[in-house]
């Protein structure tokens, strides 16, 4: 059984797909919105192509419509390309996103896999970092053999015990300092973190082309182009 895990999608629709993985089963982690502006077709293609899936805090904000206000980082590009997402999502795009289940446990050749955006702890918003103690704490009493978390948008794999984390990274927008798509395929418990290219320029010419103002323009095209974006006030902010 071959599976493909994708996270932080973000509505970059060129970077989705470019993903063109053999696979029988997709687990998708959330984030399909936000930041980048073709959020339809990726909703699309998850909707077709996504085995099982669970819900982002991006997807959350958006289809319940929650303002973000910020001065800078993440959190401002949050802010400023939220409209513009729900302007471009039909009604039932809406719907969908706001029945996304926020954990999902599924079994595939028993082995028990629990998805979540977040953490076991906060499925939405808990950013849990690659760290051992970290996970110790946070899979005490989770009946699962692999739990596969996003939200971080930086992939790893991670052995707790008996247990495996895995983080795919993002598809859209990762933040690792490496600019190309992140996702992972899982075969026969053994994870193996992959990227690919994909056009970045697309990416960024449909974010200068839109309305948003020219500061989140900016910095957008740095963190397509560079994987990262160079200010110290995104750190906190996810």
């Amino acid at each position: 059984m071959r599976i493909l895990l994708v996270a932080d999608i973000h509505a970059n629709w060129p970077a989705l797909s470019a993903v063109d993985e053999p696979h029988d089963v997709c687990f998708c982690l959330g984030d399909l919105v936000d930041y980048a502006l073709e959020p339809a077709p990726c909703i699309e293609w998850v909707r077709k192509k996504a085995t099982h899936i669970v819900r982002g805090n991006h997807d959350h904000g958006v289809a319940q419509n929650v303002a973000v206000q910020g001065r800078g980082g993440f959190k401002y590009l949050t802010g400023v390309t939220r409209s513009l997402t729900r302007e471009r999502l039909a009604p039932e795009d809406m719907r969908y996103l706001s029945r996304l289940p926020i954990t999902r446990m599924v079994t595939v050749e028993e082995t028990r896999f629990l998805l979540v955006h977040g953490s076991p702890r906060d499925p939405l918003d808990e950013y849990a970092p690659a760290d051992l103690e970290f996970w110790k704490r946070r899979l005490e009493n989770v009946e699962a053999d692999v739990v596969c978390v996003g939200h971080t948008h930086q992939p790893y794999v991670l052995e707790v015990g008996e247990k495996l984390v895995i983080n795919p990274g993002s598809i859209g927008q990762p933040r690792d300092g490496d600019p190309r798509a992140s996702y992972a395929v899982i075969e026969n418990f053994r994870v193996e973190l992959k990227r690919i290219e994909y056009p970045v320029e697309t990416t960024i010419r449909q974010i200068q082309e839109s309305p948003l103002p020219d500061q989140a323009k900016e910095m957008l095209a740095e963190v397509y182009r560079t994987g990262d974006l160079q200010t110290n006030r995104v750190k906190a902010v996810r």
